[in-house]
């Protein structure tokens, strides 16, 4: 614990307030001497240069460049050497350990490029080199040993003792026995020098230095040879982590080692011929070049030592050996990993100097508050050379810049006199104090990741402003603004041209007609798109740039392609209709004259309308409404069944809710805020308030974002238009511009009084005395503590409201502290659960293990499926009210049986859902099981009033369970929520398999099996014909042949069996299964031979010895224990059959074994199963028979793993059957899987949104900062009121545990079918046609029954023989073909005869060109000609001539 204390205090702690600066006492000596100097050089500089220099722009300049120069070497330096580590050159030099080193004279040199110091004290504690443990003291047999000192940057690899080829290479006359030092041209030493050099005094170097003179010609030629030894080394060395293993693991190995090494520690010297002798000593087991547990400080055998140089080329054929690696490199400073990062950090470095220092100039900052300035600016630039975290490298220093420009700014306007100084001056304060307490604001985690920083941004002013929806992703934030922008400027030239000239009220400009219709038009479309491009980009691309593949990277067709085309399609005519109607309403002035009735009309009837809608409608159909009813008003018609078998029942009360819905959106709406565009565009035209641009900009943007969030999610648009009229008409008029600035800024003021409304009640609940969870000592400290703080936690939630940021419990106790601002989807990572299956999965983990066979992974397939049915069907349940009020952010439970998801509605749209859903573990912990149970019961039951039982009047609740339910942050909204699903049941295989005689069942329905996949393979011809097959199968064609494999066969399990000869025969075999083969070969098209001697017999007898034989193999040849028969069997089920010698032969063709044993092992399951339901049937073969038949086509069987399962299960399969091997806590279980797809019934739990935000934020802070990895810690334990277990399960991991976590999942209501009864689906050009089509169909039957004397056909005909001639039914010529089609298509044949001829007066061409087209290429297949508009028109015409002329 105090480890851990200590740790969060210098990474955590510490390294916050410095920017990233801290001592790491397992790093070398080098590493942390140069991160102090360079933070201290930092903070120095610009505090030496303001204090002695005047604030003049030489001052600023000297800054500046030093900072970018410095940066420049830094970055160049750091890139220049990853660089060498990819693409250098290596080069291995293998030396002896130092044996003249004494203990008086031992180098504390802490790294290889630096100059060795002598004569300290060789008692002192030396630094680790890369490692997690401190070094123990020397013994005398460490005396020899290299220096760790020296050896800090080395790899752990570069300890290891050579191998038998190396050492023979580097005998006498090698590189080995020479000392690693070289001179560069000038004479200055290499990093290579090794410590023996520096250990014998200035004589022994420079003798030394002229001995290596004279090697180099032989180093040149060594060096390319040893390259090639050390290739492979030299990459997997470059990979190793920083860390070494446990002390326990390296203590063992120095053990293993001091063997060796004693034997070799008698002289403190070693002459040249003794090194050879030593070099060719037995060396100790081999051990990983790359291995951790291997290191200096424990090695102590007398080795030579492989040394890795990087030859760093300076100049085109010069170059300098570098001792050095990669991760001590890492450690030293972050790496960048292109030139462009590199720029990137240049520039912000420059930036930060640049901004810092013109503030200094300024005076901004006076005394101690320079210092503290310095400060500030040394932390950001230090987190750009060596951040704590890689992934905010860049985020204070942009902080930094920012808060900096904005000081500048400020004190640019402080200039003029024009402008509040008051309030400009406040502010200035305010950012200033702001930059002051960077350290601090960044160790509580005010500020996200700059990346995070900017979508909560942008998606804050898309929303608030724009009136967009929430953004998925840094892209997504991006793509929403510009289109909103776009709109924007596009519709200010409209209105600004509009408004620039007065105009009289019963004249309304044309060009303001159009920008009221483009306003209309850009909001309703934009409403219905998704804020993700990469569904339009793919569509974009799948259409119009087929030929081009691979451009911009996206996926040719996605599944959400087919309804985004829908919905363009749709907008294209809808969008027309409401430009014409919009331009038609505001031309004819029908807003000014008769204002305000019109105005008073339309606030009362959205008043109504979104009361019944949003309020009262809802709450009758709650499981609770008011919270005091027992049950509800408005009942669905599954509410009463117990298990659902068809799809949800369209009720008159959700008819009446979309219909209700669309009316407020469409029409209420729309015309609220064209009256007020038409009024207040009337009095800016006449005078101008704010100028003509603002007055312009606010009211284009007000426009818009009123109408995109009516169109989006009017849930509470009926409040918010209910504040506006009291507030500003009643409680403070003199504040009002207009009604639409006035509704536009109380949208904004609503949302967060919303919000800071969520926020109250989720802390009230969660801190209410008499239902606090106490998860652990500190809770029940923590609680009196708070209370003297309330007036802090009420002025932070006012602060979080604002911003926007969640308020988190600390350590899941009663108090409560901010969090940084997030957007609505608030967590960073896209954290995907990916199934491990076959397809993903190594062939090794297959065949040696079970893939995946842990429940969490078997199981996520359900959660897919369910996200699969949420794709289908939630935005339009939505639209139809089963899940409630909703709008972005909130948050849903589902949860049945033993399905438990939590469902995050991130993106709101008009007709577009975005969802991610988590699925909880099926057999959860014993909080979850708890807060399972708070949701699953019910409180109708509940009598009690205080401490009394008097009960509760009939259909409502008792003022106990009516207290509780107030006191809880989620609420059930439904209890019968339907959803297509699988339920699940299981039987334990050991308990089904427990008796011989059951298995002995078990076999013979699997050699039955075999035998009838045989019988119907389509290659049975072909092996009965293969010479290859029969010649291998010639000791099965004689009937004396035995099988007598006593670990195979057995008088217990096989029918077969003849006790007298212990073992199984050919006629045993036929005595038993020769009926069975002659009944399916009876079954067969081409008839076969199946007699006694019939080759069919013979390969069915082989494979029936082969199959079990295969099965004994699995089992270990011990089948008849019943754990080995379970092993044996579930290892044949996945399909890992182990081929025995003397079976070789089914290679010749391996569809024996994939196409006919396996799926016989799978059906033999099944057929086992239904023994025990009906054991009559399955005796007799015609009925065996039939099952196999039709479990082939309706039943699913395989392994969980096989990829085939997923698919299966995707793809809607009805029942499908596995067998699973669980191993669980101890337990070894098989499980017999049967699934059946129905609808599944779910409870519906709306929880406060609030309450996940902050419960994550807590974790997020807890886990991650304050490092508490306690599985069992407080802030995880249950909590009936707020779902605290199950919230925080569901957060990503590491934080949480889902078992399940879906991808960011589109929703259209296209898609669902009972929102498209109501509506007829999308109106596009092709529905029109089609509609238009099947009225002019009804006309011609109607006339031909006149005149040709044919019964009009009933509409639900499916189809109509008329003349010879085939006609689709009516739903059949609805469903036209899309336009291009339309186009490009041929026209067909002409039907044989007319019922009716042209008229007369009817020129001959027409009339044969009517003939051919007009009236039959709409009966045959709805398709018409390029002017299919204008041939319905004509062919209507030319019935009204022809009843005429009649």
């Amino acid at each position: 614990m105090g480890t851990q204390v200590v740790q969060t205090l210098r990474q955590g702690v510490w390294a916050s307030l410095t920017g990233g600066w801290y001592h790491e006492p397992d790093q070398n000596k080098f590493n942390n001497s140069c991160h102090l100097y360079l933070w201290i050089f930092l903070l120095m500089l610009p505090l030496s240069l303001h204090l002695a220099l005047p604030p003049t722009t030489i001052a600023l300049s000297i800054y500046c460049t030093s900072i970018t120069v410095f940066f420049i070497l830094i970055k160049l330096a750091n890139y220049r050497l990853h660089l060498m580590f990819d693409e250098g050159e290596a080069v291995v030099r293998s030396s002896l350990s130092d044996l003249s080193k004494v203990q008086e004279k031992k180098s504390n040199a802490s790294d290889s490029c630096l100059p060795a110091r002598q004569g300290e004290s060789a008692s002192e504690e030396k630094p680790i080199e890369g490692g997690l443990y401190p070094r123990p003291e020397p013994s005398p047999d460490d005396l020899s040993s290299p220096n760790p000192d020296q050896a800090a940057p080395l790899l752990q690899a570069q300890q290891r003792p050579p191998s038998r080829a190396e050492r023979q290479e580097m005998h006498p006359g090698s590189a080995g026995g020479k000392m690693d030092t070289e001179m560069n041209e000038n004479g200055v030493l290499h990093e290579g020098m090794d410590v023996q050099s520096s250990l014998m005094g200035t004589d022994r170097v420079q003798a030394d230095q002229e001995r290596t003179a004279e090697k180099d010609s032989v180093q040149d030629r060594t060096e390319d040879k040893d390259c090639e030894e050390i290739a492979d080394g030299e990459t997997a060395d470059e990979g190793l982590p920083s860390s070494k293993g446990s002390e326990d693991e390296s203590e063992e190995e120095s053990e293993g080692q001091k063997e060796v090494s004693d034997a070799n520690n008698n002289s403190l010297e070693t002459p040249k011929d003794s090194q050879d002798d030593f070099v060719d000593a037995p060396e100790p087991p081999a051990q990983e070049e790359d291995s951790l547990d291997e290191s200096s400080e424990t090695s102590t055998q007398e080795k030579p030592t492989r040394k890795i140089y990087y030859k760093l080329e300076l100049f085109p054929g010069k170059w300098i050996n570098i001792l050095y690696d990669r991760l001590t490199l890492l450690a030293l400073l972050d790496r960048n990993q292109d030139v462009l990062e590199n720029l990137f950090s240049v520039f912000m470095a420059f930036l930060v100097s640049f901004l810092g220092f013109v503030l200094l100039n300024h005076g901004c900052f006076k005394d101690f508050w320079v210092f503290q300035f310095c400060l500030v600016i040394a932390s950001c630039q230090y987190s750009l050379l060596k951040g704590h975290n890689p992934l905010v490298a860049y985020s204070r220093a942009t902080y930094f810049c920012i808060f900096c420009a904005l000081i500048w700014l400020l004190e640019q306007l402080l200039r003029l006199k024009d402008l509040p100084v008051s309030t400009l001056c406040l502010l200035c304060h305010v950012l200033t104090g702001f930059t002051y307490c960077f350290p601090i604001t960044f160790l509580v985690g005010l500020f996200p990741q700059i990346n995070t920083f900017t979508i909560y941004l942008l998606e804050q002013i898309d929303m608030h402003f724009f009136g967009g929806t929430a953004a998925t992703s840094l892209i997504s934030a991006i793509y929403s603004i510009l289109r909103s922008l776009i709109a924007v400027c596009l519709l200010y030239g409209f209105c600004f041209g509009a408004l620039k000239e007065p105009w009289d009220e019963q004249h309304t400009p044309a060009l303001f007609s159009g920008f009221c219709g483009l306003l209309v038009v850009f909001s309703y479309h934009l409403s219905r798109q998704s804020s993700d491009p990469s569904v339009l980009l793919s569509l974009i691309k799948s259409k119009v740039m087929p030929a081009l593949p691979g451009l911009l990277n996206i996926a040719a067709a996605p599944p959400s392609c087919a309804p985004q085309k829908e919905i363009l399609l749709s907008d294209v005519v809808i969008c027309s209709v409401a430009y014409i109607l919009t331009f038609a309403i505001t031309a004819s002035t029908v807003f000014l004259s008769l204002r305000p009735f019109v105005t008073i009309v339309l606030y009362a009837l959205a008043g109504t309308v979104g009361f019944v809608t949003h309020y009262l409608i809802p709450q009758l159909r709650k499981h609770h409404p008011w919270l005091w009813i027992s049950h509800p008003i408005l009942k669905t018609k599954e509410y009463h069944q117990f298990e659902p078998r068809e799809d949800a029942v369209l009720m008159w009360f959700e008819r009446l809710y979309v219909g209700l819905l669309c009316f407020e959106k469409y029409v209420v709406y729309p015309a609220i805020v064209l009256s007020a565009l038409t009024n207040d565009g009337f009095a800016l035209s006449h005078r101008k308030k704010l100028g003509i641009h603002c007055d312009v900009l606010l009211t284009t943007v007000a426009g818009l974002k009123l109408l995109r969030s009516s169109f989006c999610d009017p849930s509470f648009q009926f409040l918010t238009l209910l504040f506006t009229l009291v507030f500003f008409h009643f409680d403070c008029p003199h504040a009002s511009e207009s009604f639409l600035l006035d509704f536009f800024i109380m949208s904004i003021i609503f949302h967060k009084m919303r919000e800071l409304l969520l926020k109250l009640h989720f802390i009230l609940v969660y801190i209410a005395p008499w239902q606090i969870a106490w998860g652990s000592a500190f809770h029940a400290f923590a609680q009196p503590f708070a209370v003297p703080h309330s007036a802090m936690l009420l002025l932070q939630t006012l602060l979080t409201t604002v911003f926007y940021t969640p308020l988190a419990p600390f350590l899941g106790s009663a108090i409560f502290i901010s969090s940084y601002p997030r957007p609505i989807k608030f967590w960073e990572r896209n954290y995907n659960t990916k199934r491990i299956d076959n397809s993903n999965s190594r062939l090794v983990s297959q065949v040696d293990k079970e893939t995946g066979c842990d429940d969490n992974n078997l199981n996520s397939i359900f959660y897919e499926y369910l996200t699969r049915s949420l794709q289908h069907s939630l935005c339009g349940d939505l639209m139809l009210g089963r899940w409630g009020n909703y709008s972005s952010g909130d948050c849903f439970i589902l949860a049945s049986d033993y399905l438990n998801a939590l469902v995050h509605l991130i993106e709101i749209g008009n007709g577009v859902v975005t969802f991610q859903l988590r699925g909880l573990e099926f057999r959860g912990t014993y909080c979850q099981q708890r807060e399972v149970e708070a949701i699953t019961e019910g409180v109708e039951e509940d009598d009690a009033c205080c401490c009394c039982e008097p009960g509760h009047l009939p259909h409502m609740l008792s003022c106990n369970a009516a207290f509780n339910l107030r006191w809880l942050a989620w609420e059930v909204m439904a209890t019968k929520y339907l959803l297509e699903g699988y339920s699940i049941s299981e039987n334990n295989a050991a308990t089904m398999l427990q008796v011989y005689d059951l298995r002995k069942l078990l076999i013979t329905y699997y050699l039955k099996s075999i035998i009838y996949y045989l019988v119907h393979s389509p290659k049975l011809s072909t092996w009965l014909k293969d010479a290859a097959i029969q010649e291998a199968l010639q000791s099965y064609t004689k009937w004396h042949h035995i099988e007598r494999d006593p670990q195979v066969f057995s008088v217990k399990i096989d029918e077969d069996y003849v006790h007298c000869l212990q073992g199984v025969t050919r006629a045993s075999f036929c005595n038993v299964y020769l009926e069975w083969i002659q009944y399916c070969a009876g079954k067969m098209e081409t008839p076969v031979e199946s007699d006694e001697d019939s080759p069919l017999v013979t390969l069915s007898y082989a494979l029936s010895v082969l199959g079990r034989r295969s099965l004994g193999t699995a089992s270990h040849n011990m089948s008849n224990s019943l754990e080995s028969f379970l092993y044996g069997f579930n290892t044949l089920f996945k399909g890992d059959f182990r081929i025995a010698t003397k079976d070789e032969w089914v290679f010749a063709d391996l569809d024996l074994l994939q196409k006919v044993v396996a799926p016989a092992v799978r059906m033999s399951l099944k057929l086992h199963q239904d023994h025990f339901t009906c054991l009559e049937e399955t005796e007799e073969a015609s009925i065996l028979y039939e099952a196999i038949t039709n479990y082939r086509s309706s039943l699913v069987i395989c392994h969980e793993s096989d990829p085939a399962w997923r698919k299966a299960v995707l793809s809607s399969r009805d029942t499908l059957l596995t067998l699973r091997h669980m191993i669980d806590d101890g337990t070894d279980e098989y499980k017999i899987i049967m699934l059946y797809k129905r609808h599944l019934s779910f409870k519906v739990i709306k929880i406060n949104k609030e309450c996940v935000r902050g419960l994550w934020a807590g974790q997020q802070q807890e886990l991650v900062f304050l490092r508490n990895l306690n599985p069992e810690r407080g802030s995880i334990q249950n909590s009936k009121q707020a779902l605290r277990n199950m919230v925080n399960s569901s957060c990503d991991q590491p934080l949480g545990y889902p078992m399940y976590v879906s991808p960011l999942t589109t929703s259209y209501a296209g898609t669902h079918h009972t929102l498209r009864s109501i509506g007829g689906g999308a109106l596009s050009l092709d529905a029109i046609r089609s509609w238009l089509c099947t009225k002019w169909l009804r006309s011609v039957y109607l006339i031909s029954s006149q005149y040709g004397g044919d019964r009009l056909p009933p509409r639900d005909s499916g189809s109509l023989e008329w003349d010879g001639c085939q006609k689709p039914a009516l739903s059949t010529v609805a469903a036209v073909l899309p336009l291009t089609s339309l186009i490009l298509s041929p026209p067909p044949a002409p039907c044989p005869s007319l019922p009716l001829s042209p008229p007369s007066f009817l020129n001959p061409s027409f009339t044969h060109y009517f003939q051919n087209s007009i009236l039959y290429r709409p009966c045959v297949n709805s398709r018409g000609s390029l002017n299919g508009m204008c041939i319905c028109i004509c062919t209507c015409v030319w019935f009204t001539l022809k009843l005429l002329s009649s």
